[in-house]
């Protein structure tokens, strides 16, 4: 790799500051990663990972260590409650576009294949346990904020404006301990349900209600939390009576591996990702969104893969004119799927869903029978 290009420091040891962490590595940089957790973020279930975000860790080098754990995923409808199909999602087109489909892999195996990456690299610390209390302080050449929705790199170097909003909707994740063979969505009225594969015998399932209707303790840094007393009981009240497999998913997954946390984005959006001609937010830190288009884990990528191919050739005198190309390669594209993602969630948890789904009725595949 030659002489370091300079010193930068990544704060988040997720998806993005790792990623992000591997670029700059791979391009000569001295690289600290600080994250708050005490230890490596390998709770959670699957992240979808889109052919764009693909070819982005292909770029990385990572794209073997995907595709050895990854599942394609296809063949999946958006449905009513009753099991109706309303439409067919795009997947099939996704694949014949981009000449390979969209894949899922459960987020450990991401998480470790990230980390052995950094391993094989050699030359990356990365510090657990650090809670930053003075983000502005840091002496690095460049500094990352891959510190998510709560970033404390954005609040220091952008201010408070951006910041996170409620949506009114709570999310339910949780892993069934076999393949339903029935992928998609199910939109109901203020609720959905959807399932992925994730890997053989395994199903990935999420559930979204109204924030009232279960209560319980957010996702923090540092805990997975389980469903608290009760809990469990209205998530199934909620969906019962909803076509097969859906109640069967609740009702045979433990509750106290299910993960809840309140459905947020970040608002205003962010003008820009750079300050100070040293500073760089990527991922949540910089567009946290709603998890509706299942792009979240894919911007973090694509903007590791762009901040680093832009600081590539830079040392420090020449790093804020590689700031400013990445400045203008990912704000617009990620805040588009950022508003996307949150239109999508008014239409999903429409409470009046008549209109929606006769809308929805006429997109290809609706009505279609079989699973």
């Amino acid at each position: 790799m030659g002489g370091a290009r300079g010193a930068a420091v990544v704060v988040g040891a997720g998806v993005g500051g790792l990623a992000t962490a591997i670029g700059l590595r791979r391009a000569g940089w001295q690289v600290t990663v600080l994250e708050r957790r005490t230890a490596p973020e390998r709770y959670g279930t699957a992240f979808g990972i889109h052919p764009t975000a693909q070819a982005a860790l292909d770029r990385l080098g990572l794209g073997d260590a995907l595709r050895a754990r990854a599942v394609p995923y296809r063949g999946a409808r958006i449905r009513r409650p009753d099991g109706r199909v309303l439409a067919a999602l795009p997947l099939e087109r996704i694949e014949r576009k981009a000449g390979r489909p969209e894949l899922l892999i459960s987020r450990p195996y991401l998480i470790d294949a990230l980390l052995d990456r950094l391993d094989g690299l050699g030359g990356v610390e990365i510090s657990y346990g650090r809670h930053l209390t003075d983000p502005a302080g840091l002496g690095a050449d460049l500094v990352v904020g891959a510190d998510g929705i709560n970033s404390t790199v954005r609040t220091a170097h952008f201010g408070g404006r951006s910041r996170p909003r409620e949506v009114g909707t709570v999310a339910w994740i949780g892993i069934a301990g076999f393949e339903t063979g029935c992928y998609g969505e199910t939109w109901g009225e203020g609720r959905f349900f959807g399932m992925t594969p994730v890997e053989p015998g395994r199903t990935n399932w999420y559930a979204t209600v109204p924030a009232a209707t279960t209560a319980g303790p957010e996702a923090s840094a540092t805990t997975r939390p389980a469903a608290p007393a009760g809990a469990a009981e209205h998530l199934r009240a909620a969906f019962a009576g909803w076509h097969d497999p859906v109640p069967r998913v609740l009702a045979e997954t433990d509750p106290a591996t299910w993960i809840r946390y309140e459905m947020r984005h970040l608002h205003p959006a962010l003008s820009s990702f750079t300050a100070a001609g040293r500073v760089a937010l990527v991922g949540d830190a910089a567009h946290a969104m709603t998890p509706n288009l299942g792009q979240g884990a894919c911007t973090a990528l694509l903007d590791a893969e762009a901040l680093t191919r832009a600081v590539a050739w830079a040392g420090p005198p020449r790093l804020p004119a590689a700031l400013r190309a990445y400045d203008a390669e990912r704000p617009r594209s990620a805040q588009r799927v950022a508003f996307a993602s949150r239109n999508l969630h008014r239409l999903v948890t429409a409470r009046r869903p008549a209109l929606r789904d006769a809308l929805i009725g006429l997109l290809p595949g609706a009505g279609e029978p079989g699973r």
